[in-house]
């Protein structure tokens, strides 16, 4: 559980899953899906690089970036 302020929030195996993939899986993911939620640095700067997300778009709860990405 990560805890910062009025945010609380479970990283969750049973929402995220458990299975482990590489930059190029992730990358073709981030382009081909509408609802996307990321936690951690290398798969938020894989989102970053790919171009899906600014910078802007990332915040950081307990110093881990997380992001939610949808698509309309």
């Amino acid at each position: 559980m990560l805890k910062q302020g009025e945010i609380a929030f479970r990283v969750d195996e049973e929402f995220y899953g458990n299975k482990k993939t590489d930059e190029k899986e992730l990358a073709k993911a981030l382009k081909e899906n509408a609802n996307i939620n990321l936690v951690g640095k290398r798969a938020v700067g894989i989102a970053l690089r790919e171009g899906i997300i600014s910078g802007n778009d990332i915040i950081k709860i307990c110093g881990i970036p997380h992001v939610q990405i949808i698509k309309i």
